[in-house]
């Protein structure tokens, strides 16, 4: 299995210059193909750890994702998250905020759809824009946009600490080049022609000036508690997320710990642990047998970019790209 995190998670408080950054970037696979056996895997352990998230009814996941039009959002939620139970999951899309939004301060409208407890959100865009476009397109003065890293943060806190909220923040980068050969296979679909506007292009003016959004959003709001996942990729090679590392440390008090190795046997047994103490259960008491689980420390989601890297290699266009910022 392979391990991108050092690589992909931005580190709190560090710089971010997407210049240095090779959108062309793949890991170890060069094609869906190659990677489907460990994306196919990870689907697994997805849908066994929703189970168990959902069973325990004390956490809950938040996944979002930010990125550039075209950049791959719709289909990670399409192609990754089949592996979720759709009880348990939901996607958002916060599209342009309406007057009652507008009425109101900027995360009003985002708290509602925060996930409860043993669930699982998604955000296809997110309270991001509000220090994206809002920024580029001076929807409000920058002494405004400017303090909403902080509130971002705190709200984000606030969650993770009152919920018990783990919350992944992706950001998927792409070339501008590969954009626009995106906006070309939209146009040429016709399947997918709804997907492309006018619009689309006209942002396309801003680019550089999203550029310098997005770095502001990776270095002002990465934290140790709610890291960020800067991700680039190849053209013809997509990404494709996410795994649970189920880490259930011990707390010190009497409440069972369920092991890194918990499905190691294939799915058979589950090995739960109290304090030194292990013993074997079958996968009819795994449900129950959470309902003795002491609060972990942190629920743990891993990013593995050998599931990230591919899914549609034959709907993206082969072109040469780089970062043009």
């Amino acid at each position: 299995m392979s391990d991108y995190r050092k690589k992909l998670i931005v580190e709190p408080g560090s710089k971010i210059g997407l210049k240095h950054s090779d959108p062309g970037y793949h890991g170890k696979h060069e094609s869906r193909k190659s990677a489907l056996p460990e994306i196919e895997e990870n689907r697994q352990k997805m849908q066994e750890l929703q189970y168990l998230m959902y069973a325990e009814n004390k956490h809950s996941l938040l996944i979002v994702l930010q990125g550039l039009d075209a950049g791959g959002k719709d289909g990670v939620v399409r192609h990754v998250l089949t592996g979720m139970n759709p009880s348990g999951c939901v996607s958002v899309n916060f599209k342009q905020p309406t007057a009652e939004d507008l009425a109101h301060d900027f995360l009003w409208r985002v708290h509602p759809h925060v996930p409860a407890r043993g669930s699982v959100a998604i955000f296809n865009r997110s309270h991001y824009e509000d220090v994206l476009v809002a920024r580029v397109h001076g929807l409000v003065p920058e002494k405004v946009w400017s303090k909403r890293y902080d509130q971002i943060n705190d709200f984000e806190r606030l969650i993770f600490t009152e919920n018990n909220t783990t919350i992944l923040k992706f950001f998927l980068h792409i070339s501008k080049d590969e954009q626009l050969a995106r906006f070309k296979k939209r146009l040429d679909d016709p399947a997918r022609q709804w997907k492309i506007s006018e619009s689309d292009y006209k942002e396309r003016e801003h680019w550089d000036d999203y550029i310098e959004a997005f770095e502001h959003v990776l270095t002002k709001t990465s934290t140790e508690r709610c890291p960020l996942v800067h991700h680039s990729f190849k053209p013809q090679v997509v990404p494709r997320f996410v795994y649970f590392a189920d880490h259930y440390p011990h707390d010190g008090r009497n409440g069972y710990a369920i092991s890194k190795a918990d499905r190691e046997s294939g799915g058979n047994s589950t090995q739960v642990s109290s304090g030194s103490r292990r013993r074997e259960i079958g996968p009819k008491q795994e449900a129950l047998a959470l309902a003795e689980i002491a609060p972990p420390q942190r629920l743990t989601l891993v990013l593995d970019a050998a599931s990230l890297l591919a899914w549609r290699r034959s709907e993206q266009p082969s072109v040469s790209s780089s970062c043009q910022s």
